[in-house]
């Protein structure tokens, strides 16, 4: 590029596609959630559609008195089953998430990273001649950011587990 008036316009595109790339993780992490939603919605319709059909079913006043109490220990055991279910895809979406916008930050990092080197690739300091001057501002996001990610990740990782005494 070698050419500091395109700079800005290097800057405004790094920050465009970082916008954009954060906009489509957000906008895929709701349409996962979205399906999970019309799973259990779904579900609910048919466990409905089948307790109706019981209740049209049973032929006798005995039977039908007994059915509230069989409902409930089957909902009981099914929806503790959904809640497991929910925190391990609220899990994996956070982590799938937290991926994806390590990836969007550095590849916004290169980007600015680049602009710059192409911006100023003429000019050195002079304490640092032959070398490129933004390498030490380079270093310091490339270390900040991986340890970032691992800090975050390792805080919404799951607990080893514990054993029964």
């Amino acid at each position: 590029m070698n050419d500091p008036s395109r700079l800005p316009m290097a800057l405004s595109k790094a920050n465009l596609d970082l916008q954009l790339g954060i906009a489509n993780l957000v906008r895929n992490s709701g349409e996962h959630w979205l399906q999970f939603a019309r799973h259990l919605v779904d579900e609910g319709i048919a466990e409905s559609n089948t307790e109706v059909a019981r209740l049209v079913q049973a032929g006798d006043w005995q039977k039908l008195a007994t059915l509230p109490t069989e409902t409930f220990w089957r909902q009981l055991q099914q929806h503790s089953g959904d809640s497991q279910e929910a925190a391990s895809i609220a899990q994996s979406a956070q982590l799938e998430f937290a991926r994806g916008l390590h990836e969007v930050l550095v590849a916004w990092q290169r980007a600015t990273a680049d602009a710059f080197a192409g911006a100023f690739a003429d000019a050195q300091p002079p304490a640092q001649a032959g070398g490129n001057p933004w390498a030490p501002w380079l270093e310091a996001w490339q270390q900040a950011l991986p340890a970032a990610l691992s800090d975050y990740l390792g805080a919404i990782s799951p607990a080893a587990p514990r054993g029964r005494k």
